[in-house]
């Protein structure tokens, strides 16, 4: 375990390192290609910055409506035939649109409901396997000035829900494999 710590305290700066004398020995302006990336790094941010202030603003507004509870109510009678628990719809609503508010989300409900239990392990399973796929579209499509997203917008979120329903069938189905080990 020592060697591990280690290496992770020599990595970083054996890369600076190793950049800094690949450039000498090229004879390469390593500091004026670092400054070129940097102001290259903060036009984009600077670009895509209204996109994600629209976006926080509108997973805020979300979040303090009620909106998730209502969805969840409603489709209560579905997620009890399905075997979902309605704890998991909000998660799997805010998702697909933004990773810190459903992190915010999956750490609750772990809190809540513990982490070795099955709905702990289930939102585990969905954070892995899915995506913040509104967000991923919006920051690289506003980023380099894509308008018309087409049919990626779809088959992104047919792809999260195929996350979650593979997620829910796993912990389902598998539950050996997520029981804690017994020596």
């Amino acid at each position: 375990m020592n060697i591990i710590n280690y290496i992770s305290i020599i990595v970083i700066p054996l890369v600076i390192l190793i950049i800094a004398f690949r450039g000498l020995k090229e004879k390469i302006s390593v500091f004026d290609i670092f400054i070129k990336g940097a102001t290259d790094g903060l036009e984009i941010t600077l670009k895509i910055f209204p996109t994600l202030v629209g976006l926080f603003v509108a997973i805020g507004m979300l979040r303090s409506s009620g909106i998730l509870e209502f969805i969840t109510e409603l489709i209560s009678p579905i997620l009890v035939m399905l075997r979902f628990p309605a704890e998991i719809v909000p998660l799997a609503l805010l998702r697909p649109i933004s990773g810190s508010a459903s992190m915010a989300i999956a750490t609750e409900i772990i809190k809540q409901s513990g982490v070795d239990s099955f709905i702990g392990i289930l939102a585990a399973v969905i954070m892995g396997s899915t995506e913040t796929t509104l967000y991923t579209i919006a920051v690289y499509s506003s980023s380099v000035k894509i308008k018309n997203t087409r049919g990626v917008i779809f088959a992104a979120l047919a792809a999260d829900l195929t996350g979650i329903i593979v997620s829910l069938l796993i912990v389902n189905l598998v539950p050996v494999l997520f029981l804690p080990f017994s020596p």
